[in-house]
């Protein structure tokens, strides 16, 4: 499977390195100035960033100038022996250029065309500009989330991003697959990021169904309005994270503490239920992490230390998962899935770009005095190790 990748920094990237890291061959479509601008991206001077490295591993670049007529016919050349283009600028600007899906499926009718965008590719809210943070406050997700009584709280794992550009794209974008190989039929798929943080907020859209409104900030089940679903700091400033939801699990906790009196409020609500949280947060401050964590060793309640990232990577049970390699200099993460029989590995690093320009275009069919055209023109960049 062919992907090209017109896409930059995090959301669409992540999805095509899933692809990748599937077994596709991703070619990172960029264009001749500043490319992908990931790679500078908190990069120490005149280094890549490691942002840049972790996100597009095994993929190789081709850059070209879209913006010039020679530039268009090269991408469709490419485009015609191609499964699937994705795209993440904003709504009209793919189109603008002339290789929209209309001008791809022309060339390849069975072409997988994805555009990722914020809002998606139509509404009133369509061509505006946009972070995961908006997302994430467009589709009431940030409302829920906090203490009560106090700010909607931040997360640097960026949701919408990743779940809305990253992932809900790749499954759209299998799905449309299997679809053209058996009816010869490709696809046009419109994924909205801020669509996908909205669709994906099931507990509490689940909440506004059921009971026609959500509890405040910090007063649900999931952000702090019972005892039995929270974190819980320990004397030397560490945490505890208790996800004792079910019965049985939150008397095993009751009783490892020895405060079997509190065994019948782990769900309570309102004053009780802060009462019996100000009991636990009393107990847990008595002690380090370390001693609660050979206290819960052996107690199957949902009890875990909140563990910072260094100590989650040694953690032996992501190392036993091989979540983590060793591979093109720098540490690479294992994508969230496993499939028998193929195991991860990583086969290349990051392409610089324009490394694959003269490759890439071999393959789509050009010639080498048609090629050597386009680069004395500046339509097509090579650089780096190019083939």
């Amino acid at each position: 499977m062919r992907v090209l990748d017109l896409s930059r920094l995090l959301p669409g990237p992540a999805c095509t390195l899933y692809l990748a890291d599937l077994g596709a061959d991703v070619v990172k479509v960029e264009d001749t100035g500043a490319g992908d601008y990931a790679r500078t991206l908190g990069a120490r001077a005149g280094g890549v960033s490691a942002f840049y490295r972790a996100v597009n591993r095994g993929k190789r670049s081709v850059a070209i100038d879209l913006k010039d007529a020679r530039g268009r016919e090269a991408f469709l050349a490419l485009a015609r022996s191609a499964d699937v283009v994705v795209e993440s600028f904003r709504p009209g600007v793919i189109d603008a250029l002339g290789v929209g899906y209309a001008a791809l499926a022309a060339a390849n009718p069975c072409v997988v065309f994805a555009s990722i965008s914020g809002y998606g590719q139509d509404g009133p809210r369509a061509a505006a500009a946009g972070h995961d943070i908006n997302y994430l406050a467009y589709a009431g997700v940030l409302d829920q989330n906090g203490v009560a009584g106090g700010p909607p709280a931040l997360c640097n794992l960026q949701i919408a991003d990743l779940l809305g550009g990253a992932a809900s794209a790749a499954i759209a974008i299998l799905g449309s697959l299997v679809r053209a190989q058996r009816t010869g039929v490709g696809a046009c798929i419109d994924v909205a990021m801020a669509d996908a943080a909205l669709a994906h907020n099931i507990f509490s859209l689940h909440a506004l169904e059921q009971w026609g409104a959500v509890r405040p900030r910090g007063e649900d089940l999931l952000t702090g309005g019972v005892p039995a679903y929270g974190v819980y700091g320990t004397s030397d400033g560490r945490w505890l994270a208790v996800g004792a939801l079910e019965d049985k699990f939150w008397r095993l906790l009751c009783a490892t503490l020895g405060r079997e009196d509190l065994a019948a409020s782990g769900l309570a609500t309102g004053e009780e239920g802060r009462r019996v949280r100000r009991e636990l947060e009393a107990v847990f401050a008595t002690r380090r992490l370390s001693h609660w964590q050979r206290a819960f060793a052996d107690v199957d309640c949902c009890v875990t230390p909140v563990l910072t990232l260094d100590e989650a990577l040694a953690d032996p049970q992501y190392r036993a998962r091989g979540m983590a390699v060793e591979a093109d200099g720098m540490r690479e993460y294992a994508p969230p899935f496993k499939i028998a029989g193929l195991p991860f590995e990583v086969k290349c690093g990051s392409p610089a770009q324009g490394e694959h320009s003269i490759e890439g275009l071999r393959e789509a069919g050009l010639d080498a005095d048609a090629i050597g055209a386009l680069v004395a023109a500046g339509v097509v960049r090579v650089v780096g190790r190019a083939g």
